[in-house]
């Protein structure tokens, strides 16, 4: 096993003794609020991961990465047994990334690129600078898929957001979560547009498939996360997850079993 790879870390640790290109880390793990000169491109091969930074917070399950370029402060949370890996992008090569925070999917090129340079000692002069050369081009050829759920500084659409935090799967409506937050309808649909540039609806279901997504990292079943999560019934959730993740939750499970072995 490369030197790299770290076993039985604590659950919780501050940003200098963030592990470094490749760990296992456990369920609940987390690195606290820190910044890097640099950029940094975090990839579970298994597990999930929730990066969190002023703008919101982005989720990445085993088929995403996720992408902070320098000088943006955040923290990390890590989601069932978690095989993370780190990569240092020098910051004359970060201007061919995106400038803010972001998800990227996981090409089966990119993931072995990442492997091999987060696995492998380099054995030839120049090996992971090339190698780091094709990660980099394929995260510029590849849409983002951020997974993003903004959060908001007016005090009554906070209100409303930390109600669901607390529960996502309750069934309140706008109105119901009005009354809490002092107020109308009218005035928090008008926020979640101005503020997080998407419908209370849209709001609510990305956080949904963000429980969703670690619940089935966890090893739920797909009908007991829909339950859980507030969808009515196990197809309007298959819907729901497939249209924000890009495949099935039954899919997302098996690939993450496969990754695995």
């Amino acid at each position: 096993m490369p030197e790299t790879r770290q076993s039985s870390p604590p659950s919780s640790t501050p940003p200098e003794a963030t592990p470094r290109r490749g760990s296992w880390l456990p369920h609940g793990y987390h690195i606290d609020a820190h910044s890097h000169a640099e950029g940094q491109l975090v990839y579970a091969a298994a597990g999930a991961l929730a990066t969190t930074t002023e703008r919101g917070t982005w989720v990445a399950p085993a088929n995403r990465a996720t992408w902070t370029p320098p000088g943006f402060e955040h923290s990390h949370r890590f989601y069932g047994e978690t095989d993370v890996r780190l990569l240092t992008i020098p910051t004359d090569l970060c201007s061919a990334l995106v400038a803010h925070p972001s998800v990227f999917a996981v090409s089966p090129l990119l993931r072995e690129a990442l492997l091999a340079l987060t696995e492998r000692p380099e054995t030839r002069p120049g090996a992971h600078e090339r190698l780091r050369a094709v990660v980099i081009d394929e995260l510029a050829e590849t849409p983002e898929q951020s997974l993003h759920l903004p959060e908001p500084r007016d005090d009554r659409l906070r209100t409303v957001t930390g109600l669901l935090h607390a529960d996502p799967g309750r069934s309140s409506t706008l109105t119901d979560l009005g009354r809490a937050a002092g107020a109308s309808e009218r005035t928090l649909s008008r926020l979640f547009h101005t503020e997080l540039g998407m419908s209370f609806h849209r709001w609510r279901t990305i956080l949904r498939i963000h429980h969703a997504l670690l619940h089935l990292t966890n090893g739920r079943s797909v009908t007991d996360t829909a339950t859980e999560c507030g969808w009515s019934n196990p197809s309007s959730f298959i819907d729901a997850f497939t249209e924000v993740v890009g495949q099935t939750p039954g899919r997302y499970q098996t690939d993450l079993r496969e990754s695995t072995k």
